[in-house]
């Protein structure tokens, strides 16, 4: 009987030790002795990032504010970063839920997709179909995510002269190796061919009774729902979208947070990440994240400022989100999502697909469409909801925005995403890709302003990315 030998290069606690041993320079030796497509499956479980952007990303977007607490009981690696973050400084740190963390995480992720890939091109590649299908979506998902926050946002005009990041498509067998980063249109170009060639190699049957924490054939168009709309290809954006539903109608899929607003809040927590919930296309656990046990603690998070202005001030719909936040103080204001019991994150739902959809459809002139996406998720999100009060059309949201048809549509799809994802980091998405402007501000007078094209808008590279080969993010 053959047997799986334990795969040290990928999961042998690397973040812990000194000099955080670089996921790129991780040598084939010791490597697991695989042979049936069952084995490279289980390899598969480690092709995803289990580090989590949750923390940075929030604290860089305008979904935070100083609330000016000091953190008592709070991790204190975790809080540093949170303050350094919203400042726009480079923390450098390896903790769990730095950006160096999350570049090793998703790297790892990488490593082992390629090391999968491996056994899947062998001479009975046939038998190994379905793992190849999804190995390639998660090399494309983790690849997606450190080109959208290490480098510039895909812009068609820019693109062929924007660094990039380092694309690997084999393990690596050389510890002295020089990257490139190449380009940001090389990057997209190779995520898309990951991806157009894997989805349709995907089987979910080989996933059993944990779907959600695979790329099913769902959650991989729900992934290229967002890639496309990154790309700004809005036709496969509806098309993906489409496929996310299926024939099913979207409001039978997202949170009924109508319903959940009578829920106890253990139950609301609970049900949040459930793999039962529609909404939730694909998780991931998040073992050593501090974030869900303090996510409600750092200084630097919603306060009382944003609780009224983003939940209890008018909105487009004319009526009240049924979206409660919780806590006595600002210090402890949250939504209840996480539990430091069970650290699972959610990183694709049907919000964000049903949003993307009417985005794309806005650019592509489908107004109507856009418009009854919209009126989809209002009929789940307001209390008391009353289609003939609340239903938006556009005239309506010009008039509440101020702005053009378009602006104003577009608007509202991402007021109804940021109020969906508070806490979750994925604002900082949107606030990337169309460099929408944040301002923050301080105590003692601080102040600062990410305007359009800012270079703080890019992560920094790990610093021993230099002796890599690579340059870093100007700044």
């Amino acid at each position: 009987m053959k047997k799986l030998l334990i795969y040290i290069g990928l999961v042998a606690g690397t973040l812990a030790l000194p000099g955080c041993k670089k996921y790129l320079e991780t040598l084939p030796d010791n490597r697991a002795v695989i042979t049936t497509p069952e084995q490279v499956s289980q390899l598969l479980a480690t092709a995803y990032p289990h580090g989590t952007y949750m923390l940075f990303c929030e604290a860089l977007s305008d979904n935070v504010e100083d609330k000016g607490n000091t953190g008592v009981g709070i991790d204190l690696q975790t809080f540093l970063i949170n303050s350094q973050v919203f400042k726009y400084e480079d923390p450098q740190a390896i903790t769990p839920d730095s950006p160096v963390a999350y570049w090793d995480s998703c790297y790892a992720a990488i490593a082992a997709a390629n090391q999968a890939l491996s056994y899947c091109n062998g001479p009975d590649s046939a038998n190994f179909s379905a793992q190849k299908g999804e190995a390639l979506v998660c090399r494309a998902y983790a690849h997606f995510m450190l080109v959208t926050l290490f480098s510039k946002a895909y812009n068609p005009a820019t693109a062929a002269s924007d660094p990039g990041i380092p694309y690997m498509t084999a393990v690596s067998k050389n510890v002295f190796t020089k990257y490139n980063r190449g380009t940001v249109a090389d990057v997209y170009k190779q995520i898309e061919n990951d991806l157009t060639t894997g989805m349709p190699l995907i089987q979910d049957r080989i996933y059993g009774d944990a779907p959600k924490f695979h790329f099913s054939a769902q959650a991989a168009n729900a992934f290229a729902s967002r890639f496309y709309l990154f790309k700004r290809d809005y036709a496969k954006v509806v098309t993906y979208a489409n496929a996310v539903f299926g024939r099913a109608n979207p409001a039978s899929l997202i949170r009924n947070q109508v319903a959940v607003y009578g829920m106890s809040y253990n139950d609301m927590v609970t049900q949040y990440t459930s793999s039962s919930n529609p909404a939730n296309i694909l998780l991931q656990e998040a073992p050593d994240s501090k974030y869900m046990d303090n996510y409600y603690s750092y200084r630097y998070g919603i306060g009382t400022k944003l609780n009224q202005d983003v939940f209890n001030a008018p909105n487009v719909t004319n009526g009240f989100y049924a979206i409660s936040i919780y806590g006595a103080s600002p210090q402890y204001f949250n939504f209840p999502k996480f539990t430091n019991a069970l650290k699972i994150q959610p990183l694709l739902g049907m919000e964000e697909v049903l949003m993307n959809r009417a985005e794309a459809n806005v650019h592509l002139k489908n107004y109507a469409a856009a418009i009854a996406d919209l009126n989809i998720w209002i009929s789940k999100n307001i209390t008391r909801y009353d289609p003939n009060l609340h239903n938006v059309d556009a005239a309506k949201m010009m008039n509440f925005y101020g702005l053009p048809q378009d602006e104003s549509m577009i608007a509202t799809a991402l007021d109804f995403k940021r109020v969906t994802y508070f806490q979750e980091g994925l604002r900082w998405l949107d606030i990337k890709r169309l460099d929408i402007p944040v301002v923050h501000t301080g105590a003692n007078n601080y102040s600062t302003t990410l305007v359009p094209g800012d270079k703080r808008r890019l992560l920094q590279l790990p610093l021993e990315a230099v002796n890599d080969g690579m340059a870093l993010n100007p700044r």
